[in-house]
C-alpha cells in the first residue's frame, strides 16, 4: 500500500472516504480488508497516536474511483468491524486536519526524551561527563 497525500484536489476527486469509530484492534490490513469489496483501493492511511502508541481510532481510505468510494460509504456507514459502529463519509477538508493533532514534535517535551533516550537528565548527564573526564585522566598516567 502506499502513503496517501490527503490535499485539496485529492480530497475534490471524491474519492477518499473517513471512517470513523474504528476499534483498537483494528490495523490497516483489517481496514484494507473491509473497504476492498467495494472496489480497489489506492491507499489507507490509519493515524497513530505515537504518544500512547496506538492508532486513533479513525482512517481515510482512498479508491481509484470516486463511484467505488460511494459505494463504501453506502454499504459500510453504520456497519459494524470488530465490535464497533463504524462512520463512513466522505473526506472533509476537516478531517484530515485530524492527521496532525499538534504541529509540535513529540520530542519537544523533556519527558519525551527522559522516556525514550535512556533516561539521561542533567545529573545523569553530568555524572556521564565527570566519569569520562576521570577515564581519561586515568588513562594520560
Amino acid at each position: 500500500m502506499t502513503h496517501m497525500t490527503l490535499d485539496a484536489s485529492t480530497l475534490s476527486s471524491k474519492r477518499v472516504v473517513y471512517v470513523g469509530g474504528i476499534a483498537d484492534q483494528a490495523t490497516s490490513d483489517i481496514l484494507h480488508a473491509a473497504m476492498l469489496p467495494f472496489g480497489p483501493i489506492k491507499s489507507v492511511e490509519l493515524p497513530m497516536d505515537y504518544a500512547k502508541g496506538v492508532h486513533r481510532g479513525f482512517a481515510f481510505t482512498e479508491y481509484e474511483d470516486a463511484d467505488d468510494a460511494e459505494e463504501a460509504i453506502f454499504n459500510l456507514n453504520g456497519s459494524e468491524l470488530l465490535g464497533r459502529t463504524l462512520k463512513v463519509s466522505l473526506a472533509q477538508p476537516n478531517q484530515v486536519n485530524k492527521l496532525s493533532a499538534s504541529n509540535e514534535a513529540v520530542w519537544k517535551s523533556d519527558d519525551w526524551f527522559k522516556k525514550h533516550a535512556g533516561g539521561i537528565g542533567e545529573k545523569t548527564l553530568k555524572e556521564q561527563q565527570d566519569r569520562e573526564k576521570e577515564a581519561s585522566i586515568l588513562h594520560q598516567d
